[in-house]
């Protein structure tokens, strides 16, 4: 096995340690100028102190030393001492001619430290480094000058080609191009990368990439977004990318994340020691980075884990010691979407029913441009790039080939002028022209992924997949013209015929991806007169719709205003022409095209007559159809394009709403001002304006766009349109407000989110739309959300009241953490605490004592506006605050003088276990043994299964409502509602009925439109019991325990109470003999709900979500009894007489139970890590845990089975110390860590 499979081999197995920092353990020997040169370098003309990578050569024991140390604190790969082993970074120092022997000096150093530590079960491996050198090439040094570089592709590419040979010559296993704070360096060496290899016919070699994130916008120092810059270096087929540098750990993370979900690459991170001090040094140790570096594995988030700045041997010893239980991160699938991007990410999806290249860049189809070109005058040119991506371009097209031009000196000019302009440059370019060199010299300017426009087959095979290979190395996607060797296809045969034939050579010569593939069928002028010309409109169109169907990924493009080339100087023609040619060709699949926004029409807005003409002539439906086009043209040939000077103004005799509509549809600022002073004057209030006339133009705008008879760059005007309207009629909206006593635009401004670690969050929702109801304004800042998120939201939107919410037992202590931030930082904020495990009791004892500002527990939705009001209110707010702070005081005197409960020690409750006749018990053999996966249940079958109790409660509906199908007309309603006695009862039961039948409509949707995706993995294991801990075991020998779930027994003495009860009293103990089994589930029913939930809280719809949220939840729990329910019945087979009845299964009358990890009975969410290890439930059921282990989606149920007959649910309460002390022995931890989990549990402080 190589190098390289055995890389690939072992990442596949589990996590990688990277080493820490070179730079710093250097800096402890403490080197002075002449050990940096040594013997050799001695009479240099150059200082060399600090050049690190020389002392390979010249102290090449210290170099191998610190590989060593990290090699012994069980790093699996290790870099070379070559961060600045070129010779753009070496020339600092005039050692330039050094640099080959530099690199592969450093290489066999890190090889021989390698092969000393490697061993058959952890072999070791060497990674050349490659720094970003000292310069950028998408960025000027000389802001006088933001066209000029200071280094260009090609010289980074020769520097990096040469220390890329001196590193295979050396012995690295694979390469590592690190700190990438400019793509188009990072591409320069890919590129280098990947020509070495080639000329010395190594198949392949791993190649890791990280890069390094500039600010806390998330971006490169170049400017790229993470999107943007995974779009740029993904033609590599990577072993991983990721980031190092930057940040500590922690601020890191969400970065990591970010990649991890879109990669189709295994995913690195090597942050550094915290961030750095006023010295800049990095002041994080080992046991302070640790554990925010075991959230990185705890949930899956990387493959290779080391440290940059300010890490040591000891940092990566830290991390070694998490190593094994990490969980390895799975990469993204590739999913073959088309991605482009500039300094942002362009990814073509159904949102974009078409991309617009923006034309006027291109100096054969802009006079203006090409004469400002010519001139020399680029500010100006710039603004006609600028005004296309305004105008709602999302590719920006450059064309340079005129015969007055130096065509490739103007195309590197001007492109690194738009790199220079960040409004523009965050559009992908597509690069064009018909001359090779000049393509190719656009290339090497970008940092983003690029189009390139375009290459053929016109000079045969060869050259073809010549440019075509070059165009993969350089990252980009490429349009191909439907041209070969004979000439350019005219025919919907030759169309197919080409493509066919390029496609084939392009995907199966070269692998070159078939996403990138963007044909151009040839877009050619109809109506010329020519009856050969005739087909051509429809000819595109079904070669489109054929490319789509046959060449699986290809997109289609275009030059659009070809087609209407007979009808130069009639653009009432030319217009109506694009728009129905734009609008069969879109419907036939084509993706992109170059055009004017400028010169289109509405489909809808073509009056009929010339409809029909235009259609007649695309789709040659008649024989006649150029003549009779002709003829029409002639009669408009004097005719202006609404808009201009005639007839520009003759919608303005519509009536109001007319004008404000058209002014939003056609995208006309112009005379909102008249027309908006007209509506106040008609319309009582300035919102009825927004909500009347404005909103009925934009209901049709979307209804267009939708239909595809619209298009997005005119989207992008209306919008404008419709936020100046808005602008124009926010002070006077204001003013009335005030006027009517509505208190100005809010009530107040509340800040709500669930704390880190938690995703539960259909309460905090509805607290939400409570408080939304009565004018306060919301920022919902969403679920697991850390305290530095919070607090600085609360600072930059300047909220009156910070509200807190959670569900699971670790977000006590999340809360009281943000607490004590809160007093840290001096706010001066009221904190509002809610959550089902929230209690006034914890609010009282461990949240307020932490912060000097009013903290009010709010025990429900109905609370809070009255609980808001209080705090906000100038009269009452000094009266609430002193009568809460006495109750919580109060709360905290009983807490602190009350007797401690009686505890038995925990070895005496042993003592009083459940008595079990283990002798004489029937332990029936499952029926199928290990795991086992449902995907996709039917939400049909699970539904019947719902327990409809708990969905009354979370609306706040409590009450018995039983027998609601029943009621199907007013008659049998009116009956159901006798039974209620009271007009109270009566009018919340009416609202039960009513949300009843929303969620059955709702229900049924799920079902219809497959809203929601039900997952669940099981498994049945052989068990035995060892004290209060279960194992399970690999196999029925029992020799190997497989997992160990960790329990807790009930401690507290209440008179008569004669057991104590453990889940583990209920499973066979290891000295009986008897073979039992245990089971493990987790379902959820919450797959998909993401996009549901945008959609409705895009549209504003709080109700909806909140009733998808809950049904979610219920169909998790039913899906929990329906698996409970085959388990007993079918898999284990324990039961298998049972009888499905839904009150039994509602009071749980059969046989075994199903306790949730992290409840009443094993209240210790940790477990639940065991569990899903156990089950694999990531991969298995798309379940994942968060660091403080709740389940996402949120509407997911796990637990364990158990099956004897005796067994019962119960609740642990109270333990003591001893229990504590003794758990955390079991699960080889500290008490501290058990404490964390479980504060609700403890019977001390």
């Amino acid at each position: 096995m190589t190098q390289t499979e055995l890389l690939y081999k072992v990442i596949k197995e589990r996590v990688l340690l990277l080493d820490g920092a070179m730079g710093s353990l250097i800096q402890n020997h403490q080197l002075e100028e002449d050990d940096f040169r040594a013997e050799r370098f001695k009479n240099h003309q150059s200082p060399l102190k600090g050049n690190n990578d020389l002392l390979s050569i010249t102290q090449p024991e210290i170099i191998k030393g610190i590989h060593i140390q990290y090699l012994e604190a069980g790093s699996d790969i290790i870099e070379t001492n070559t961060f600045n082993a070129t010779s753009i970074s070496q020339a600092d120092y005039d050692m330039e001619a050094a640099v080959k022997e530099l690199n592969i000096q450093s290489a066999k150093i890190a090889r021989e430290a390698a092969e000393e530590l490697s061993t058959p079960d952890k072999p070791r491996f060497v990674a050349g480094a490659i720094g970003p050198t000292n310069k950028t090439a998408s960025l000027s040094p000389d802001v006088n000058n933001p066209g000029f570089r200071a280094v260009t592709f090609d010289d980074l590419k020769d520097s990096y080609k040469e220390q890329v040979e001196g590193l295979i010559e050396g012995g690295i296993d694979l390469f590592l191009v690190e700190t990438i704070f400019d793509t188009l360096n990072a591409k320069a060496a890919l590129f280098a990368i990947d020509e070495v290899l080639e000329q010395k016919g190594i198949d392949k070699m791993p190649v890791m990439v990280s890069a390094t994130v500039a600010d806390a916008s998330g971006r490169t120092l170049s400017g790229q977004t993470m999107e943007a810059f995974l779009n740029s270096v993904s033609h590599v087929d990577l072993l991983s990318v990721g980031l190092n540098c930057s940040f500590g750990a922690s601020d890191l993370r969400p970065y990591i994340e970010e990649l991890g979900k879109r990669a189709p690459f295994k995913i690195s991170a090597y942050p550094n020691a915290g961030l750095p001090n006023q010295f800049g040094e990095y002041d994080e140790t080992p046991v302070q980075m640790a554990p925010q570096v075991k959230e990185y594995l705890d949930n899956g988030l990387v493959n290779i884990l080391g440290g940059c700045c300010g890490t040591t041997p000891d940092h990566i010893r830290e991390f070694a010691r998490m190593i094994d239980e990490a969980q390895v991160h799975k990469a993204a699938e590739n999913d073959h979407t088309t991605r482009l991007s500039g300094l942002e990410g362009l990814t073509f999806s159904k949102e974009f029913n078409f991309i617009n290249v923006g034309e006027r860049t291109n100096v054969a189809g802009s006079r203006k441009f090409a004469r400002l070109i010519r001139e020399e005058k680029y500010e100006e040119a710039l603004t006609i790039a600028r005004d296309q991506v305004e105008g709602g371009a999302q590719i920006i097209d450059v064309n340079m080939d005129d015969a007055m031009l130096d065509a490739k000196k103007e195309m590197v000019t001007f492109l690194n002028l738009m790199g220079s302009e960040p409004d523009i440059a965050k559009l992908p370019v597509m690069v064009d022209s018909s001359k090779w060199e000049v393509l190719e010299a656009g290339l090497k300017c970008l940092q983003g992924k690029a189009v390139v426009n375009s290459i053929s087959l016109k000079e045969g095979e060869a050259p073809f997949l010549e440019q075509a290979s070059k165009i993969k190395q350089y990252g980009a996607a490429v349009v191909v013209m439907a041209f070969d060797e004979t000439g350019q296809a005219d025919t919907f045969e030759r169309r197919k015929e080409i493509c066919q034939r390029a496609y084939d050579l392009l995907t199966k010569k070269i692998a070159f991806p078939p996403e990138d593939i963007i044909f151009d069928p040839n877009i050619l002028a109809i109506a010329t007169g020519i009856e050969e010309h005739n087909n051509y409109g429809v000819d595109f169109i079904n070669s489109t719709r054929w490319i789509k169907e046959n060449l699986p990924y290809a997109k289609v493009s275009g030059g659009v205003s070809n087609l209407s080339f007979s009808f130069r100087g009639n653009n009432v023609v030319r217009e109506a022409i694009h728009s129905a040619f734009l609008f069969h060709a879109i419907k036939a699949g084509m993706d992109m095209g170059i055009v004017n926004p400028g010169m289109l029409q509405i489909y809808d807005d073509i009056p009929a007559d010339l409809l029909e003409h235009v259609e007649d002539v695309i789709l040659n439906r008649r024989d006649d159809a150029t003549e009779r086009m002709i003829e029409f043209a002639e009669k408009l040939k004097d005719q202006k394009v609404e808009g201009k000077e005639d007839n520009r103004l003759a919608w303005r005799e519509g009536n109001l709403e007319e004008r404000l509509s058209h002014s939003l549809v056609k995208g006309i600022p112009d005379f909102l001002d008249v027309d908006l002073a007209e509506a106040r004057e008609k319309y009582a209030y300035s919102l009825e304006i927004i909500e009347g006339p404005l909103m009925d133009g934009m209901n049709v705008v979307g209804d267009l766009f939708g239909s595809g008879k619209m298009f997005l760059p005119q989207v992008v005007k209306t919008a404008r349109v419709m936020k100046k309207a808005v602008a124009i009629l926010q002070p006077f909206i204001e003013d009335e407000k005030a006027a009517t006593g509505s208190g100005g635009s809010s009530a107040g401004k509340i800040l709500m989110a669930t704390v880190k670690g938690d995703v539960h969050d259909i309460g905090k929702n509805i607290v939400g739309v409570i408080l939304a109801c009565n004018n306060y304004e919301v920022i919902d800042l969403g679920v697991m959300v850390p305290t530095e998120k919070i607090l600085a939201a609360a600072v930059e939107h300047d909220v009156d009241i910070i509200g807190l919410s959670g569900l699971i037992t670790p977000s006590l202590e999340e809360m009281v953490s943000v607490a004590r931030e809160m007093e840290k930082r001096n706010m001066k904020l009221p904190l509002m605490i809610g959550g089902a495990t929230t209690s006034k009791i914890h609010t009282a004892v461990k949240i307020e004592p932490n912060y000097s500002e009013p903290v009010v527990h709010v025990k429900d939705a109905s609370k809070s506006v009255q609980v808001v009001s209080a705090l906000l209110s100038k009269k009452d707010k000094e009266n609430f605050v002193i009568d809460v702070r006495k109750e919580y005081e109060g709360l905290r005197e009983r807490n602190a003088n009350k007797k401690n409960i009686a505890l038995l020690p925990i070895e005496e409750a042993r003592k009083k276990k459940a008595k079990i006749d283990w002798k004489n018990t029937i332990l029936p053999l499952p029926a199928e043994v290990g795991v086992r996966t449902l995907e996709d249940y039917p939400i049909s079958e699970i539904r019947k299964f719902i327990d409809w109790t708990f969905f009354y409660q979370a609306w706040r509906l409590t009450g018995n409502y039983a027998d609601m199908d029943a009621v199907t007309d007013a008659a049998s309603e009116a009956k159901w509602l006798e039974r209620y006695r009271t007009d109270d009862a009566k009018a919340k039961a009416k609202e039960a009925l009513k949300l009843h039948k929303d969620a059955m409509a709702m229900l049924d949707r799920i079902e219809k439109d497959h809203m929601l995706q039900a997952n669940a993995v099981f498994g049945i294991f052989p068990a035995h019991s060892v004290g209060d801990d279960i194992e399970l075991y690999t196999d029925e020998s029992r020799q190997e325990v497989l997992k160990t779930f960790h329990h807790l027994r009930e401690q507290q003495n209440k008179p008569g109470k004669e057991v104590f009860h453990c889940l583990s009293d209920y499973v066979a103990p290891k000295e009986s003999g008897r073979f039992d089994h245990v089971g493990g589930f987790a379902v959820t029913a919450g797959i998909g709900i993401e996009k549901w939930i945008e959609q409705y809280e895009a549209d504003h719809d709080d109700y909806s979500s909140i009733l998808l949220k809950s049904l979610a939840d219920r169909l998790a729990e039913a899906f929990a009894e329906l698996l409970h329910y085959r388990v007993r019945t079918e898999f284990w087979g324990y039961a298998p007489d049972e009888v499905i009845d839904h009150e039994n299964l509602i009071r749980e009358r059969y046989r075994g139970i199903r306790p949730a990890l992290g409840y009443p009975a094993c209240p210790d969410h940790s477990e639940k890590r065991t569990l899903f290890d156990l089950l694999d439930a990531e991969e298995n059921a798309g379940i994942t845990l968060t660091e403080h282990y709740s389940m996402y989606p949120n509407a997911a149920v796990s637990g364990i089975y158990l099956a004897h007959p005796e067994a019962i649910y119960f609740g642990l309460g109270k333990i003591g110390k001893d229990q504590v002390d003794d758990v955390a022995n079991r699960k080889n931890t500290n008490a501290e860590d058990i404490e964390k989990w479980i504060p609700l549990n403890l019977d001390y402080k």
